[in-house]
């Protein structure tokens, strides 16, 4: 079933310190205060122009199995092929925090505010990550509230493009998720726009179907290794 969700704006609104450390500031470092202000008027931008979107379709493994194996071009070897088969529960997401914020970026850019562009494209993709994980709380949530989310359980999403699923996956997925409402357009290069916008799978499962080593060939191409604290993520859950 798909389905369209309203996500409050309010409760993806990234703080201070998370913008900063997405610009290079470690938390233990002081911040002059003017980097701390203009980190502050990101937020207040973001805040007033942000509208999250998010559209949701439940689907079973055998559906899955052919948007996972898109236009054929995966790594022969990636996780979430074997995760995904020993999945209690599937669904496809789109999310979108709307295309205000990214034209304010770019006016930003035109205008030589170099810093403050900087600090509100940071803002921007933190609170698409923000948007994208109440996504996935709705979905828990609904599983806990039918009964299907145990204490054993677990929950993570993964997007095409990122360990070994090939980005072109997104165009079966989006053939699945139909999200024109959502203001969400692929391009011929499979790439969402707007440019703030997230889209693949959520799986739930048994907490231990999540773990893995980041030791695959394409985790050495890898520059965050963010899987990493998602999975203890998971297993905290």
């Amino acid at each position: 079933m798909r389905e369209l969700l309203a996500i409050d704006g309010e409760r993806i609104v990234p703080p201070v310190r998370a913008i900063l450390r997405a610009q290079g500031v470690p938390d233990d470092v002081e911040t002059a205060t003017n980097i701390i202000e203009l980190a502050e008027q990101a937020i207040e931008m973001f805040s007033n122009l942000v509208s999250p979107v998010g559209v949701m379709y439940d689907l079973g493994v055998d559906e899955f199995a052919e948007v996972y194996q898109g236009e054929g071009l995966n790594e022969e070897m990636a996780p979430l092929e074997d995760i995904y088969r020993r999945a209690s529960h599937l669904a496809l997401f789109g999310v979108t925090i709307g295309e205000d914020i990214g034209r304010a970026i770019s006016s930003l850019f035109d205008k030589n505010d170099l810093v403050l562009a900087s600090m509100l494209d940071s803002a921007a993709s933190r609170g698409t990550d923000n948007a994208a994980q109440e996504l996935e709380n709705m979905y828990v949530q609904r599983q806990k509230q039918s009964g299907s989310f145990g204490a054993s359980d677990g929950a993570l999403r993964f997007s095409p493009g990122y360990c070994g699923w090939h980005i072109s996956a997104q165009r079966k997925l989006f053939d699945y998720l139909d999200p024109d409402e959502t203001i969400i357009s692929l391009n011929d290069s499979y790439l969402m726009s707007p440019l703030k916008s997230v889209s693949g799978v959520m799986i739930i499962g048994r907490k231990d179907i999540f773990e893995f080593d980041d030791s695959f060939p394409f985790c050495a191409e890898c520059t965050h290794h963010s899987c990493r604290d998602r999975i203890i993520s998971v297993m905290e859950q």
